[in-house]
């Protein structure tokens, strides 16, 4: 018992130890980097994978048609799903320029301000 607690306590101080190791201008900065890969992975991947989402729903939705009531339930299901995703995916990459510059500039803000 005493043994976990040692441990407990333990991940709170070695987070602090590492976080004042960098300085916080090089975390953020770090931060807004990964931000810009991701936003430009989301920019380039994000249209094809949605279009290749929505090609996939058809050929469930089509294959649907062919089975029993019960599977077609099913597979229609599991069209309007991939269908939803990749509505999600074509929004979030074409939102992800303006999502990036807006955490940025939260970021920034944060780092002029402290």
């Amino acid at each position: 018992m005493q043994n976990k607690q040692i441990r407990s306590a333990f991940y709170p101080v070695l987070t602090a130890a590492l976080f004042a190791a960098v300085p916080f201008s090089t975390t953020i900065l770090t931060v807004l980097s990964e931000l810009q890969y991701i936003r430009g992975v989301l920019y380039q991947v994000g249209p094809a994978l949605s279009a290749v989402l929505f090609i996939i729903a058809g050929i469930f939705y089509a294959v649907g048609q062919m089975l029993p009531p019960d599977k077609r339930a099913n597979f229609h299901t599991t069209a309007i799903n991939i269908i939803i995703g990749a509505i999600i995916v074509a929004v979030l990459s074409f939102t992800s320029t303006s999502l990036a510059i807006a955490s940025t500039h939260l970021l920034s803000n944060f780092t002029n301000s402290s």
